[in-house]
């Protein structure tokens, strides 16, 4: 077993560890079909051998190439550290610097099997979201980190650590970026062939920037859309006896279940990956599972009738769940679902992001890899299949939409019936989540909000949620807006039914859906809070990519832009750049996430909270930028509610100037002028 100084102590070499190749057992990553030429192929091992001195070339060379060969990429198996993979408390960690500390403690925990997706591919969610590329990057990254100071910067070029270089004490600590590639070669299949040759990487969202949370990362944001679905769609409060079905249990999609049991509802969850179903079983997450169809409908309907709160994991294709409902319908005349959506990983879905419904699980995996033609087809004919029982169900009343992962946007590819007649490119016959339910809050200044205790200590957790609870109950008794006053009413009940569903998994972590003001007294607070030791180490502050500003990605965050800038990747990378000016510990800027490679631009950051006046100042401004910026943009794009905000923000900053857009009262002008 590995020791913590010995995985910042560089490379192991000498000796070499022992080739343990892939451990049995765990869940692993599907097999890529990069389809190298024989050049790509010695190129592809000789971009890993670079890693190593020539004396061990011969030995490694050979274990590399099978890995090639059996897996479509070399991920070094020789070099997965023994160590337990999880966030440790800061102070345990080797270093110079706390940020470095604090860094390392958020990469362990995207390792943390009880995290990870698929943590010997170094994957932490969504199919293919990577850590790194290969474990040698692991272990350099490690030892710069333990090495690093407050004059140097470590940077990252997708996975690839270049190197410590000199830089100013303000300037961030690691600057990450991923797969950015030339727009005109940024496409998935010269993507396969990149990743295999170990020069890009697809970091998904928070995986690639060490931020990533566990499925509560995504559960508040779950459960705000579900209830707002419940409010604008189904015209209640009270979901109980409400129906909800949907897929995927297995990284981000992981939440579906714990938040449908928040939000009060029944909910039916698909997953094909019976170790993905037991494992979140097994943490609680689900509350039942079955793999029987006749034994799902007979508990929905009691749970319907009954109205008991409900988290059903249905161990097998969505496709048939979807088809089951459309004949309990069409023999009984019961429309048994309200609600309805899908978190399959459709920005891969030709390898491991969706699961045909012709196949079993263990077919889909052999087929995807030995005849990649064949389950293209099958995998399009079933998403055709899904979408007309969708369709079915819909016409009867039920209320769909996309969770931003491709799902329609494959769909279509696929000729499902899912155009909206009359609608621009980046609309649907049913709606983004953002476009109808999320859309406004991102208006309003509200995304996900994040917080990690380094200190490891649940208690510290329950400090800040307290803190947190505190805070937003101040701020609505000097007075909101209604729609604002409504947001943090959700987020007050949030925390405290956080605390009681056991949402952590990994490190001691909390999300919260807030504002430009509620982040910035929140992490005014908790600094004070660590200065006061009542919080016993430092507290890094981040948030989902997916937010306000972070993301530039027309079928997901900016589906609701409609002045023809969605597909304008501006707002990401100058919030990138932006907050690495305003004081973040570390900044990331990535190609795809959420909705595939080549479909985003999106971006993150870590701000280490230590307790100083330095770290309040920094998160003052550079949290009150990381929102603006969004809502600025949005706000230009004719949106009326990001008005509003933003000009009461620019009351209360002073500093603050944003070119504001004047609207085209009488539109009858703009045809008279375009057909004189």
């Amino acid at each position: 077993m590995s020791s913590l100084e010995e995985i910042c102590g560089g490379l192991p070499l000498q000796p070499l560890p022992g080739n343990r190749g892939r451990t049995k057992g765990v869940p692993h990553a599907p097999v890529r079909t990069p389809n190298l030429t024989a050049q790509e192929e010695k190129l592809a091992l000789q971009n890993a051998l670079r890693y190593f001195p020539p004396e061990v070339h011969k030995e490694l060379a050979l274990e590399f190439a099978e890995e090639l060969k059996l897996y479509g990429h070399i991920y070094m198996y020789r070099f997965c550290p023994e160590i337990e993979m999880r966030a440790y408390p800061i102070e345990e960690y080797p270093c110079k610097i706390k940020s470095a500390a604090a860094i390392m403690h958020m990469i362990m925990n995207n390792l943390d099997p009880s995290v990870a997706q698929f943590p010997q591919e170094l994957v932490t969610y969504g199919g293919n979201g990577q850590v790194f590329s290969n474990w040698a990057q692991f272990w350099l990254v490690m030892h710069y980190l333990s090495e690093i100071t407050e004059e140097q910067t470590l940077v990252m070029y997708s996975g690839h650590p270049l190197g410590l270089f000199p830089s100013p004490r303000y300037a961030p600590r690691l600057i990450i970026t991923n797969g950015m590639v030339i727009p005109n070669y940024s496409s998935r299949d010269e993507y396969e062939k990149m990743f295999a040759m170990g020069v890009t990487m697809y970091g998904q969202m928070t995986a690639g920037s060490y931020c990533y949370i566990g499925p509560q990362g995504i559960v508040h944001g779950t459960v705000l859309t579900v209830l707002n679905a419940g409010r604008r769609y189904l015209g209640v409060e009270d979901l109980a006896g409400r129906v909800f079905v949907t897929s995927g249990l297995g990284g981000m999609s992981g939440a579906q279940a714990k938040a449908a049991v928040i939000a009060g509802c029944v909910g039916i969850i698909a997953e094909v990956d019976e170790a993905a179903l037991l494992k979140r079983y097994r943490q609680g997450w689900l509350m039942e599972i079955t793999d029987s169809l006749d034994h799902c409908i007979a508990r929905l309907r009691d749970a319907r009738e009954n109205k008991i709160i409900l988290s059903l994991g249905y161990h097998g294709n969505v496709v048939d769940l979807w088809e089951r409902l459309v004949y309990e319908l069409d023999t009984t005349g019961e429309q048994l679902v309200d609600l309805g959506s899908d978190q399959t990983s459709c920005h891969n879905p030709f390898s491991g992001g969706y699961y045909p419904v012709q196949l079993s699980f263990e077919e889909a995996n052999q087929l995807m890899s030995t005849n990649p033609g064949r389950f293209r087809t099958l995998v399009q004919e079933s998403l055709r299949r899904q979408v007309a029982a969708i369709n079915r169900l819909s016409d009867k009343g039920m209320f769909f939409w996309d969770y931003g992962n491709a799902f329609l946007l494959e769909a279509q590819r696929a000729g499902a019936d899912v155009e909206k007649r009359g609608a621009n490119k980046i609309e649907f016959r049913y709606p983004s989540y953002v476009q109808h339910i999320m859309g406004d809050i991102f208006s309003l200044g509200f995304g996900p909000f994040r917080w990690v205790c380094t200190s490891g200590d649940p208690q510290d957790l329950a400090t800040t949620d307290l803190i947190a609870t505190s805070v937003l109950q101040d701020a609505i008794h000097q007075g909101v807006s209604a729609s604002v006053k409504q947001q943090y009413h959700d987020n007050i009940h949030w925390i405290r039914e956080a605390g009681k569903h056991s949402l952590v998994v990994g490190s001691q972590a909390r999300i919260l859906y807030s504002d430009q003001k509620g982040r910035v007294a929140i992490a005014v607070a908790i600094n004070r809070a660590i200065a006061e030791k009542r919080i016993k180490a430092p507290v890094v502050l981040s948030r989902d990519h997916h937010d306000v500003s972070g993301t530039d990605s027309p079928y997901r965050e900016t589906s609701n832009i409609y002045d023809g800038s969605a597909f304008c990747a501006d707002m990401a990378v100058q919030n990138f750049v932006g907050d690495a000016v305003r004081g973040a510990t570390w900044v990331s800027l990535h190609n795809g996430g959420g909705v595939g490679w080549g479909e985003a631009i999106n971006g993150g950051f870590g701000l280490v909270l230590d307790g100083s006046a330095e770290a309040e100042e920094q998160a003052k401004i550079m949290l009150s930028w990381d929102v603006s910026n969004g809502v600025a943009r949005r706000c230009w794009s004719g949106n009326s509610h990001a008005y509003e905000t933003i000009c009461q923000a620019m009351e209360e900053t002073g500093k603050l100037k944003v070119t504001l857009p004047h609207t085209v009262v009488d539109e009858s002008i703009l045809e008279q002028a375009l057909h004189r």
